[in-house]
């Protein structure tokens, strides 16, 4: 079964919120300190990743693109208003924009990196679901944690994590047949990097450093794809 590792990467996302909305009756006190700590651990996490780019240039580019795009179409206030629309059907009781912020900020966690994608294509060319599995796991601990702070939107985190990790299992030999390896890797790469400095102005806003609408900064995945393409194109590696 191609989407078996996919599957369940999303259902340990969920089975982690929910034992992490079990967990949101600690002393307030508490909770404000460990939401420093979850910030600056995802700060640092998001460091990790932005270090791992070969060309930092394509990282600054795709950025400063990305954000203009999406501070046009104003992504953050039409995912806010989603979460909105979301709390009101389902009545439930979260603080204003908390849904939103958790859903936002998993899927940034749980959707960008390698794992995802080396995994998924795993998965659709040799039916191997060891790295999915194993980002599974993580996304089920990460989540337990972030459920108990950021609310039950982590959990909505488990759609866009199938949907983009089963995509690109279905579609793996497709991809693998059009796209070389050399620009694959490139793009997983610098994809990697520029999302961990969203990934680190996620925890900055968690620490109450910044106040970044760093959903507006998504669209600079895409331009990353762009700009990889356009490198490789006229080879200028």
């Amino acid at each position: 079964m191609v989407l078996l590792g996919t599957l369940i990467n999303a259902i340990l996302i969920v089975v982690g919120t929910i034992l992490g909305r079990a967990l949101r009756n600690i002393p307030e006190k508490m909770k404000e300190t460990v939401m420093y700590v979850i910030g600056l651990a995802v700060v640092v996490l998001g460091l990790q990743m932005g270090f791992e780019s070969q060309n930092f240039v394509i990282v600054i580019i795709s950025l400063v693109l990305g954000t203009v795009i999406g501070e046009w179409m104003d992504l953050e206030g039409k995912l806010n208003g989603f979460g909105h629309s979301i709390e009101r059907m389902l009545g439930a009781k979260e603080s204003k924009g908390s849904l939103a912020q958790g859903f936002v900020t998993a899927t940034l966690i749980f959707v960008i990196g390698a794992m995802g994608i080396i995994g998924a294509m795993e998965s659709g060319l040799s039916n191997e679901h060891g790295v999915l599995i194993s980002k599974g796991i993580i996304d089920g601990f990460t989540s337990i944690v972030l459920a108990s702070t950021l609310g039950i939107g982590v959990l909505l985190s488990a759609i866009p994590v199938f949907v983009y990790q089963g995509l690109i299992a279905l579609f793996a030999t497709q991809i693998s047949l059009v796209i070389p390896d050399a620009a694959l890797d490139m793009f997983i790469m610098e994809m990697s990097a520029t999302g961990g400095v969203m990934i680190a102005a996620i925890g900055l806003n968690m620490m109450g450093v910044t106040k970044i609408r760093v959903a507006n900064l998504l669209p600079g995945i895409l331009v990353v794809g762009i700009v990889v393409t356009i490198i490789y194109k006229f080879n200028l590696m």
